[in-house]
């Protein structure tokens, strides 16, 4: 059964760093491009970056651009998100998923709480 496993999320003052872990079990990995998104209370789930298989394409909405850096290690099937300068509006659960389009999405991970306050 394709599972995803988020971690890494948690309460940070504004400036800080996380890094965000999404495990894959239950498929191969290296064949999905990989997406994260984050949702706020009232919001839609909005998608944050995106990797593909091979990691030769890249995506990040515009707001974390310079910020953010997406990454995967295929042996362990795991996809990163390493987050520098956190601002408040990151503030969201950040969820991992096989796609890049929420619409398209067929699996979701349960979500990691990432909190950037003072």
């Amino acid at each position: 059964q394709l599972q995803f496993v988020e971690s890494g999320g948690g309460l940070v003052q504004p400036g800080g760093s996380l890094t965000l872990s999404c495990t894959a079990s239950g498929f191969t990995l290296d064949h999905y491009s990989i997406g994260w998104f984050r949702q706020v209370p009232g919001k839609e789930r909005e998608g944050v970056s995106c990797i593909s298989g091979d990691s030769a394409g890249t995506y990040y909405t515009t707001s974390v651009k310079g910020r953010f850096t997406i990454s995967r290690d295929n042996t362990k099937s795991t996809v990163y998100l390493q987050m520098n300068s956190l601002e408040p509006e990151d503030t969201g659960i950040y969820y991992c998923a096989d796609g890049c389009y929420a619409a398209t999405v067929d699996h979701w991970g349960q979500g990691t709480q990432v909190t950037v306050s003072s």
